[in-house]
């Protein structure tokens, strides 16, 4: 059966998860972490310092190239054993470990997806920001290790764009162009470096684009911070880990942090949760308060000096820069829709709060100008768009975008490969645009 006659593999690789699956599916098959833990005990043994010792040298790369296992089951070997060593092939949206990249690959195709690469055109999704480079290590892995007929590398904010509109044409019977112009602006916040990429016409403005220093980690880390500060007693080898349920579970965004604080102080009872574990050496259950965390973790992305005071610009201003940097035609457009992305856009209300204050921006911009030049400047509509599928929305835009028919006419060849090179992937389609 030809390739083209099966359904794509569409993998999205992020920083603190990667979700993968077959094209046409509302969700991806599965969700891993993005770790790779590998047993390099064998390449430790005193034995293979001797050169002449080859056989024992050669066997012992065997083993430790077969002894490895990803995502959750990565992690459990990690924490049961001291022989695996946990690696993260992927750091603020960038691979850095290709090695590691490849076997976490080899993995989700064969131990996951449990099908032939050689028989399916595969969509992987790339930063915005990344390097022609790493496109290029990227296709030669595919066309050189796994054989593929056809790869196609997206870019992630356009798959994003993608997926909001999507989901809001299933739910909508309008069909204007507030629902279908693939014009927006993509919020992407996961668990590593946070990008803010304008897109006019499905093409990316990448002068624009913005970088937020802050992610869901630090949210994390903030959030263990403040229970640390606290004096509750978390176990030190699972701080991280409680704090990223707790986040998860409780955290939500709200409209007026002293008001916050006086909810809380007036009705503990009400506001204030708890969390019961067991210590995983002791076995000993224990119990922890939390309170002000559920509100000042995400906080971070509205008053970032309370958490690091290297970075003070607020993320609704950092998207009103971002807008006021593309071309001036473009920018109501823009306003118009901006689209949330990633698991740590998932807060309760972070998209209303959002909202919010770059109207706020917006409406004091508008009024000064008012003022200044006596005219009447028509107001700015600003619409951020939330969605149930912001956690998976690349993976679902991918989706979308390689179960259409057009698709495998985009994808770079095997024979393209061959007769080119790897050069072919260096660029993406996405930045040819008018700008």
């Amino acid at each position: 059966m030809d390739a083209t006659a099966r359904p794509a593999i569409v993998i999205d690789n992020g920083t603190g998860y990667s979700k993968l699956g077959f094209s046409g599916n509302s969700e991806p098959s599965f969700t891993l972490p993005t770790v790779v833990a590998a047993n390099e005990s064998f390449l430790d043994q005193t034995e293979l310092l001797s050169s002449a010792n080859w056989i024992a040298q050669y066997n012992a790369g065997i083993m430790a190239d077969l002894d490895f296992f990803i995502g959750d089951e990565a992690l459990s070997r990690f924490r049961s054993s001291g022989l695996y060593t946990l690696r993260s092939p992927i750091r603020h949206g960038q691979v850095h470990d290709w090695d590691t990249m490849e076997r976490f690959w080899q993995q989700c195709i064969f131990n996951y997806l449990r099908c032939n690469p050689e028989e399916h055109y595969f969509l992987l999704t790339d930063s915005p920001v990344s390097t022609p480079e790493s496109r290029e290590c990227t296709g030669e892995i595919m066309f050189e290790t796994f054989n593929v007929p056809g790869l196609y590398i997206s870019v992630q904010s356009v798959l994003s764009l993608s997926a909001g509109y999507a989901y809001l044409k299933s739910i909508s019977d309008d069909d204007s162009d507030t629902v279908s112009d693939m014009t927006g602006v993509v919020v992407d916040i996961g668990d590593g470096a946070p990008q803010i990429v304008p897109v006019v016409n499905g093409y990316v403005i990448g002068s624009s684009i913005k970088s937020f220093p802050f992610s869901g980690s630090d949210v994390t880390q903030f959030v263990s911070q403040l229970l640390q500060e606290r004096g509750e007693l978390l176990p030190p080898e699972d701080s991280l880990d409680i704090s990223r349920k707790v986040k998860e579970m409780y955290c939500y965004t709200c409209s007026d942090i002293v008001k916050e604080f006086k909810k809380h102080d007036k009705k503990p009872d009400k506001y204030i949760k708890h969390w019961t574990a067991v210590k995983p050496k002791t076995g000993v259950p224990y119990t922890i308060d939390i309170g002000y965390e559920r509100f000042l973790g995400p906080e971070i992305f509205f008053n970032p000096e309370i958490y690091s005071a290297d970075f003070s610009t607020p993320l609704p201003e950092l998207i009103d820069n971002c807008v006021q940097s593309a071309p001036i035609d473009t920018r109501r457009a823009l306003y118009k829709n901006i689209v949330l992305s990633g698991g740590s856009t998932m807060f309760k209300d972070f998209h209303k709060r959002l909202q919010n204050d770059i109207k706020k921006i917006v409406d004091e911009r508008v009024a000064a100008t008012n003022a200044r030049h006596r005219v009447e400047v028509r107001p700015i509509e600003v619409n951020v768009v939330a969605h149930p599928i912001q956690s998976y929305a690349v993976w679902f835009g991918g989706s979308v975008a390689a179960s259409n028919p057009e698709f495998f006419e985009f994808c770079h060849t095997k024979e393209e490969y061959e007769e080119h090179g790897a050069s072919i992937c260096r660029t993406s389609p996405v930045f040819k645009g008018m700008y």
